[in-house]
């Protein structure tokens, strides 16, 4: 047989199979769209359950539900910061690419809520154009409404606890707005390499009490623009604290978004889940959490630079 011209692997690109034959494009109609219909969100047409989101949420409603004390009201926040190293004091620098909750029993940090007067004025700015922004015709959300508030803390010694007594007045009437103690059930940090701040959720309980009697450790004057939009609060607040006469004041510069109505927090943390309730109903707690958490990120993805490091 003949075997001029036959490539030495002749017989091995005789077992090739053939190229997969290239599949018509779908018609493109005039305006440019195809006619194929949408993607769906998986093989089974669900969407997978965002596992950061459920973190957050069965955390929240864990602790929520588990409480100890059936008097207060429950508050859940969300602080901008830093995540430190306890030696150092760098930024925590864990081999992370992407947003990550750490987990409670790593230790080895600490955080941070304090920011610079810089991103202080950053984010009033950014607050103060979102609010005009979003009273104009056609702006997609919801309105945000605004607060300035002037309030004074003092704190008194409670007998047998470690929670101090918190008496918040009006800075310009004097009027008792709280008085309450402030007990920290827990917290949960995460960590966002790719931005320039962290932040931390925290869950605790808010115990009214009766006006303290005696001589207050310590006062804090609170200059605080609150934003409310839908269920939620954003809290842009500079915090002066005074230990006594002679001690230089301490300012601080913090930012926070709350749910702002615990009694409806606590009303959907109940019905979490229950098949004997409609699916709406059902899935609010979640659907509660999910928008808790888009407003943290967003603040933490706007957070400038400078002063963080």
């Amino acid at each position: 047989m003949d075997q001029r011209g036959q490539s030495p692997d002749a017989d091995y690109d005789g077992q090739r199979p053939s190229k997969r034959a290239r599949r018509t494009p779908p018609p493109v109609e005039s305006n440019g769209h195809t006619d194929r219909p949408p993607l769906s969100l998986s093989i089974l047409a669900v969407e997978p359950v965002d596992e950061f989101i459920l973190e957050v949420a069965d955390f929240i409603h864990h602790h929520i539900m588990n409480k100890k004390d059936r008097e207060g009201t429950i508050e859940v926040e969300a602080k901008v910061g830093i995540l430190r190293e306890n030696g150092s004091g760098t930024r925590v620098n864990l081999p992370v690419i992407v947003e990550t909750i750490l987990h409670p029993e790593y230790k080895e940090y600490h955080f941070e809520s304090n920011m610079s007067p810089m991103q202080h004025r950053h984010f009033n700015t950014l607050l103060n154009k979102l609010k005009l922004a979003s009273s104009q015709p056609g702006h997609p959300s919801s309105p945000l409404e605004y607060t300035h508030l002037h309030l004074v803390d003092t704190f008194y010694p409670a007998e047998g606890s470690g929670n101090k007594i918190r008496v918040t007045r009006d800075e310009k009437t004097k009027e008792v707005v709280a008085c309450m103690q402030k007990k920290r059930l827990a917290s949960l940090d995460i960590i966002s390499p790719k931005r320039n701040a962290d932040w931390r959720i925290s869950v605790n309980v808010e115990v009214p009490v009766q006006m303290p009697i005696g001589t207050a450790t310590f006062s804090r004057r609170k200059d605080r623009m609150s934003y409310t939009h839908e269920e939620f609060i954003i809290d842009l607040t500079q915090v002066t604290s005074t230990s006594g006469p002679n001690v230089k004041p301490e300012i601080l510069h913090e930012l926070e978004v709350e749910l702002a109505r615990p009694t409806y927090l606590f009303a959907t943390a109940l019905k979490r889940g229950d098949p004997n309730v409609p699916e709406a109903e059902r899935s609010a707690f979640d659907e509660l959490i999910r928008a808790f958490v888009n407003n943290a990120r967003i603040l933490v993805r706007n957070a400038p630079p400078d002063g963080w490091q």
